[in-house]
């Protein structure tokens, strides 16, 4: 759930202040009052997680040149300006500065709450915004993202680190729902370019003409975006579903890569989705231009290879929807949890989030079962099994992972509270949880 927005109230007279205040109080907003600009100022920073509601006419700095500096520190803050009676053209002015909007004195209050509600929602999608922003230009943050201790995926996270560092072009490729592009952006994170321009175009969300202008130019004259290539230089610039990459477009795309040089100026990270169909990328387009692209390959693991991981992935989704709906998170039985294991998983980890949200949702209802959702994600499941058997000892080993996870959770870290729900004693359990790489001062 998004946190209130934050109204900030600017006058000089304190009765407007205060019924400013509380009649938007009452609309369910937080709000800070402020007799001066200046006092507003020291306030009102870049990152401020709300709006500002501004008079005009103040002693000492007026509206006008509080809006000046508001817009010189964040252009994007929503500032809605207090004019006076037939004050037309100090509207226009706060209107060319940057304000949101105006209201005229006198002013009708639920026409000051609409007003409120249009700015903070926009406010609030730019934070939101920034702040994704800034956690995929984190390498930190992005590889957090990758969940799973499991063998293919430790060799993933060492696969991204190492070609995040280096210079060529890179080919990823892997099943649907597997997260290649969050790979893609996880590389330019941890990279050189990191603090360059990440730039991602879908290759099969336009047609020839539209992908044409979209990637090379000319722009609409209403697209107040550069060409992807031009947009992307210097940083990196991801092509998804680069099989649908038409053929004159994958002549344009090799001679920009050659006139490029070597290291290149733009990195070109493509993306392939070609491992559903059973076809591969080499097949899809021009030997040329593959061998350019395919410089450097990842290929992304299947969920159904990555044993454990899916039984971790799923509680910690489980958790985090569960706070979002307000419930307690639903129990694994050792049964789901095998069937969570065996299951053949064709949309990965996208799937996998869909499966979590859905077993929330029953959950809350005291209705269903994680086996039900799964046979009706799977009507061929009889039962259900992956091509690739696995053995007891590992079904074994993850449920009991799990359940010691889920208990020490629970319970908040109390390893009393643990040992005698699960019935050991204290030894047995410090040798599991060493084991399974369980710390208890991770649920403290």
């Amino acid at each position: 759930m998004s946190k209130a927005m934050k109204i900030a109230i600017v006058d000089d007279e304190k009765d407007m202040r205060q019924s400013i205040s509380q009649w938007l109080a009452l609309s369910g907003y937080d709000t800070e009052t402020f007799a001066s600009a200046e006092e507003a100022l020291g306030a009102v920073g870049p990152d401020y997680p709300g709006i500002v509601i501004s008079d005009i006419k103040m002693p000492g700095m007026d509206g006008l040149q509080l809006l000046r500096k508001l817009m010189g520190s964040d252009s994007t803050l929503p500032v809605i300006m207090i004019t006076g009676h037939g004050d037309v053209p100090i509207a226009v002015e706060a209107m060319r500065i940057g304000a949101f909007d105006f209201l005229e004195k006198p002013f009708n209050p639920d026409r000051m709450t609409e007003l409120a509600k249009k700015a903070t929602n926009s406010r609030r999608l730019t934070l939101d915004n920034r702040a994704l922003r800034r956690e995929l230009s984190d390498g930190s943050q992005i590889m957090n993202k990758l969940v799973g201790t499991s063998p293919v995926m430790e060799r993933l996270r060492e696969d991204i680190l190492d070609l995040g560092q280096a210079d060529g072009h890179v080919l990823i490729e892997g099943e649907t729902g597997t997260g290649k592009t969050l790979i893609a952006h996880a590389l330019h994170a941890v990279g050189t370019r990191a603090g360059k321009k990440f730039v991602l175009v879908s290759c099969g969300a336009f047609d020839e003409d539209a992908l044409t202008r979209r990637l090379f130019g000319p722009m609409q004259p209403e697209d107040t975006r550069l060409p992807a290539v031009e947009e992307a230089r210097g940083g990196t610039l991801a092509l998804e579903d680069i099989e649908a990459l038409p053929d004159t477009l994958q002549a344009r795309l090799l001679s920009f890569i050659n006139e490029q040089g070597n290291p290149p100026e733009t990195r070109i990270v493509a993306i392939s989705n070609l491992q559903n169909e059973g076809k591969t990328t080499e097949d899809a387009i021009r030997g040329d231009l593959f061998y350019r692209l395919a410089a450097l390959r990842i290929t992304v693991p299947p969920l159904r290879q990555r044993g454990e991981d899916i039984l971790k992935l799923f509680t910690h989704l489980v958790d985090q929807f569960a706070e979002e709906y307000g419930c307690d998170a639903p129990q694994v039985s050792a049964q789901e949890a095998a069937q969570l294991l065996q299951a053949p998983w064709p949309g990965n980890v996208r799937q996998l989030i869909n499966l979590a949200e859905r077993a929330v949702l029953q959950s809350r209802r005291g209705s269903g079962t994680i086996a039900s959702l799964l046979m009706s994600d799977h009507d061929e499941m009889q039962p259900v099994m992956t091509t690739e058997g696995k053995p007891l000892k590992e079904y074994v080993e993850a449920f009991e992972r799990m359940l010691i996870d889920n208990t020490m959770r629970r319970h908040k870290g109390s390893i009393a509270a643990v040992m005698d729900e699960l019935c050991l004693p204290r030894r047995t359990l410090n040798e599991k949880m060493a084991k399974y790489g369980l710390q208890r001062s991770d649920y403290l």
